[in-house]
């Protein structure tokens, strides 16, 4: 089975942090494309071990975008 997941990546100096938030699952690495395949490695060990009564997947993944706030 294939699933449509979004990954929030932040840089948190020396490291990119990783998350998955549809499932709550997080990873890091010391370059972004590292941090987004370890990323990838826990979603799918994840997935692969948790009950399936463990994952609730929403029926569209979260909209994320920008915003301009004025101070």
């Amino acid at each position: 089975m294939t699933y449509k997941l979004s990954a929030v990546i932040e840089r948190e100096d020396p490291w990119y942090v990783a998350l998955c938030p549809e499932l709550g699952v997080a990873s890091q690495g010391e370059t972004l494309e590292k941090a987004l395949a370890n990323l990838e490695e826990a979603v799918t060990l994840y997935l692969e071990t948790a009950d399936p009564s463990e994952i609730h997947l929403p029926s569209h993944p979260p909209f994320l975008t920008t915003l301009d706030v004025a101070t």
